[in-house]
């Protein structure tokens, strides 16, 4: 077995990240975040799989409604997944997530990203930053001469240097692409 790169820890509710911590297990649930009765079901159905941290959607203001009320009754920290709106990873904070992921590619307003990045470090909660060659921000593509590994690592730095204008550091990263070769030289 290879050895592990020593990695920075961090924690998702009381599940430690990284920092030589065991490997954890973290999946999604398919349902509409709104569904909160049918969303708790495949958290607990995960959670009884050996799930350590489930990621849900927050896609609209219906499904931040929802988290507030899975949160408080998920037995594994829960994270939401982003999708387009900073106001939406404001009011995923506000009901009470463990964790954020956010797509540079869809959250692009530097002050937005600032202004989530502040309010996770004030609450203490992490962000994955979880860049997708799906959609790289057209103008990283542009500027690296498409879909390379140097605009998904590019991306992903941009990301973190609005963070750090913001002291915030609790940050873990993803790289994603369907094509392997792509996602590996990343």
């Amino acid at each position: 077995m290879d050895e592990r790169r020593p990695t920075r820890g961090l924690h998702v509710g009381p599940v430690a990240v990284g920092g030589g911590a065991p490997v954890s297990v973290q999946s999604m649930t398919t349902t509409k975040t709104a569904d909160v009765e049918g969303t708790l079901a495949q958290i607990y159905a995960l959670a009884g799989a050996g799930c350590d941290i489930v990621r849900c959607t927050c896609n609209d203001e219906e499904a931040a409604e929802g988290l507030a009320h899975i949160v408080p009754r998920s037995p594994v920290p829960v994270i939401a997944d982003i999708h387009f709106q900073h106001t939406l990873a404001l009011a995923a904070m506000e009901a009470g997530v463990q964790g954020l992921r956010l797509n540079p590619g869809n959250i692009r307003k530097p002050a937005h990203i600032k202004a989530v990045a502040a309010e996770a470090r004030d609450r203490g909660l992490p962000i994955r930053i979880g860049v997708n060659a799906g959609s790289l921000d057209p103008e990283m593509a542009r500027r690296h001469g498409g879909i390379t590994p140097e605009a998904l690592v590019a991306s992903a730095r941009h990301e973190l240097e609005l963070f750090g204008e913001v002291g915030f550091d609790a940050v873990k990263i993803s790289v994603k692409a369907s094509s392997v070769p792509l996602m590996i030289d990343s």
